[in-house]
């Protein structure tokens, strides 16, 4: 990729984190409830309205609206997002921690997703309409067909409640606790892939290069290997892209249902209490990430793809 097209997209994504942050202030500002108020009773205490109007000259809440969009753009610039309203610390911090236990499980998950996807639309593509290949299918419609979070809970009342293999509820970071809700978001992304593999291998499959590596009498698995696949890649890293995009956002319904201590967990808390500089940090965060993730993938493509490459160097 040329300086002049990063430099574009460095400039595109600079006008879209400005946009979504302004976007995300406004819609928190318009929102119902006094955010001092709900700062000062959130350890139960009855306050004065004196009280209440001094918090919020020292939050800034008592300056216009442009005034105080400015001062948390200015913070967030220096790593300052404001405190958290119900967890009273900084709210770099309780996305430091969130990140950590999402970090980890996403991890899990892609190495899952790209075990099982990967041989099985291989496979699926290779033993075209035959009966392997229907199973495949079958396993991949179903996955699709069904929401991960019900998964989950089929999974957690398995192996959890009946079985007792895997905590129930995990409060934090451990071995056990992730088995089920990574297994759980690698099967439903799974099945996604695996079609999505099975029909860029069958487009390769009938492409000339293959007719003619054939003819040469090159094997199949030679073929297969070091042809179709590397071909094969640049569609699927775009899907992978998303997916970890999507995992590092926080997912939210699974990170819920097993108590995950996630980013998506804490999202989801933050918006039940009304934490708007934790909810505002969170999208900011959200935003950033996609973004970054998006630049990666294109940045990937200008060194896998053959015509790209040829066209950096020159």
């Amino acid at each position: 990729m040329k300086l002049k097209n990063i430099l574009s997209r460095l400039a595109q994504m600079l006008v879209t984190v400005i946009g979504v942050s302004f976007l995300t202030f406004c819609l928190t500002y318009l929102a119902p409830g006094d955010p001092a108020l709900m700062l000062l009773e959130a350890g139960d205490t009855i306050v004065s309205q004196e009280t209440i109007e001094q918090t919020r000259k020292e939050l800034g809440l008592d300056k216009p609206f442009i005034v105080q969009y400015g001062n948390w753009v200015a913070g967030a610039l220096h790593g300052d997002m404001g405190i958290s309203y119900s967890a009273k610390k900084p709210v770099t911090e309780k996305l430091a921690e969130g990140f950590a236990g999402t970090l980890l499980l996403a991890g899990v998950t892609v190495v899952l997703i790209l075990l099982i996807s990967i041989p099985l639309g291989i496979f699926s593509a290779v033993h075209q309409n035959k009966a392997t290949d229907y199973l495949v299918r079958i396993f991949s419609f179903v996955g699709v067909s069904m929401p991960s979070f019900w998964i989950g809970l089929i999974l957690l009342y398995i192996f959890g409640l009946k079985l007792g293999l895997f905590p129930i509820a995990s409060a934090s970071v451990t071995a056990k606790g992730i088995v089920l809700p990574a297994v759980t978001l690698a099967i439903y992304q799974s099945a996604k892939y695996t079609r999505q593999v099975r029909t860029v291998i069958l487009e390769e499959l009938h492409q000339d290069y293959v007719v003619g590596a054939r003819a040469r009498g090159l094997s199949e698995s030679a073929i297969l290997w070091r042809h179709v696949l590397p071909n094969a890649v640049l569609p699927l890293i775009t899907l992978l892209g998303m997916s970890i995009g999507w995992l590092l956002g926080g997912v939210a319904v699974i990170e819920m249902v097993f108590s995950w201590p996630g980013i998506g967990n804490m999202a989801v808390r933050a918006i039940t209490m009304r934490d708007y500089p934790l909810i505002e940090g969170f999208v900011l965060w959200i935003s950033i990430v996609y973004m970054l993730i998006n630049f990666a993938v294109d940045i990937s493509y200008s060194y896998l793809d053959p015509k790209l490459r040829k066209g950096v160097r020159a």
